[in-house]
């Protein structure tokens, strides 16, 4: 799942309303994406899933939403078809619109990838869209149900079983599949595409992929998903697909403006909550942007060191800087300095060293490695002088800290 992910809902093109989730990037995002899931998938297919957050991870914010009568969202899946998925999406991009930003890159997994191709043009602001194990013309999901197509003509709709799970078809679905073409929506797109199958697709035949590529003109590119199967089910493989649509997409999607960074004094530091997420937060050191958080088991969103760990890291930088000025001060062929730290708290009792007898106190265990032609006096030497780091001193000594409430 993506850093900072949760649901939504915003109504379809009949007005049920429809079940999404909306995977955003830590910070501002590059760009709005829409995401359309294989047809009877849902939103939380492992693709759907991973690829959002893939892009999530570099920087997209992506809507991946269940259609009409299919997952989590509302309606009947008999009365949908072809068409009604495509006003769906254009719905969906509506609600991006409206709540955030209109989309920029259109994704659609096997017919989800032929029905933003229908849709694409109909999205002004998007500027990029890719399929992944499209069918050509949508009358391809015929094949699926062949064996069916007849007793929906003559008797007006039947169950059909599809991936191990039953669904009622009428004929309207049938008529609306036919009449699409979907070529010339291709062939007019005007829009960067990046067409992406397996040749391994026993479902949805690369062929498919080759004709999508030909009916569109430049620019537009073609990667082999090899040897990823229809639903690109193994996670390595959506990962793959992801960061490869994030690297593509980011090429013709205007990068914003950084938002400024708030103004600190050179001797100061300021922290200060991002709102993405409970813990989440900026600390700003002069020019420099560090993020603190809190793990995901304690309500956090783990994008980025608690803060006893950066309490650690000060003091592990420190250690480490001033062995470096002491070793090139002295002239000793110190070629590297490495320090692992750990932070507890244990009992005070169990502290032989400790003048606090009771309850508990923190403890950091630092682990120092030093590499170079050394012998042992100089180690010695060094590990004393470790000691005398700054931080280290700051933390044994007498420490205090004034609060109040500014402005």
């Amino acid at each position: 799942m993506a850093p900072n992910s949760r649901p939504v809902s915003f109504p379809g093109a009949s007005g049920a309303m429809l079940a999404a989730r909306l995977d955003a990037p830590v910070g501002e995002p590059l760009a709005c994406a829409l995401f359309a899931h294989c047809f009877t998938c849902s939103k939380e297919s492992k693709a759907a899933a991973t690829i959002s957050a893939t892009l999530a991870e570099r920087g997209f914010a992506v809507l991946r939403f269940d259609f009409t009568g299919l997952g989590g969202s509302e309606g009947d899946f008999a009365n949908t078809n072809f068409s009604s998925n495509v006003d769906d999406l254009l719905a969906a991009a509506e609600y991006l619109r409206r709540e955030h930003q209109a989309p920029r890159l259109l994704v659609g997994h096997s017919l989800g990838g032929t029905a933003v191709l229908a849709a694409a043009p109909r999205i002004p602001e998007s500027v990029a869209v890719a399929t992944l194990g499209s069918p050509f013309e949508p009358d391809h999901v015929l094949r699926l149900i062949k064996d069916s197509v007849g007793k929906i003509e003559s008797e007006g709709d039947a169950q059909v079983d599809l991936a191990g799970r039953s669904f009622r078809i009428k004929r309207q679905f049938i008529d609306d599949i036919r009449a699409q073409k979907v070529s010339t929506a291709v062939a007019r797109l005007g829009k960067a595409l990046m067409v992406m199958h397996s040749p391994r697709d026993t479902i949805v035949d690369i062929d498919n992929a080759s004709k999508i590529f030909l009916a569109a003109r430049h620019p537009k590119s073609f990667v082999s998903l090899d040897p990823a199967d229809h639903l690109i089910s193994r996670r390595e493989d959506a990962v793959y697909a992801g960061k490869l649509l994030a690297a593509w997409a980011s090429r013709y999607v205007p990068v914003p403006q950084a938002k400024a960074s708030p103004s600190v004094q050179p001797d100061k530091v300021l922290v200060r909550e991002t709102r993405e997420g409970k813990f989440t937060n900026d600390i700003f050191v002069g020019k420099h942007v560090v993020r603190a958080d809190e793990p995901v088991a304690v309500g956090g969103m783990d994008t980025g060191p608690g803060p006893y760990d950066l309490l650690a890291a000060a003091l592990g930088a420190c250690t480490s800087m001033t062995l470096r000025a002491y070793a090139d001060l002295k002239g000793i062929p110190l070629e590297r300095v490495s320090v692992e730290l750990k932070h507890d708290k244990i009992h005070a009792a169990d502290c032989a060293e400790c003048e606090t007898r009771e309850g508990k106190i923190d403890r950091i265990d630092r682990s120092i490695t030093l590499e170079g032609q050394l012998d042992a006096q100089q180690r010695q030497r060094l590990l004393e002088i470790a000691d005398k780091c700054p931080v280290h001193r700051t933390l044994h000594s007498e420490f205090l800290v004034k609060t109040q409430l500014a402005g």
